[in-house]
């Protein structure tokens, strides 16, 4: 897959190389701003609660 892509982009390695980082930014700013968020009311992680009778005694 990775080499099919790099095949497909334009321009010499140099070049290459600059779209493919400025794609995985553009892919982690996607995923951060859009997907993330969307997903995180589905996600149990913040279901954890820490009650007195839990706490340890000193």
């Amino acid at each position: 897959m990775y080499h099919w892509i790099w095949r497909k982009l334009p321009g010499n390695g140099f070049m290459r190389a600059v779209i493919a980082l400025l794609l995985v930014a553009a892919t982690v700013h996607l995923l951060f701003e859009q997907v993330f968020p969307w997903l995180e009311p589905l996600l149990p992680f913040n279901d954890a609660s820490v009650s007195e009778a839990s706490a340890v005694s000193r």
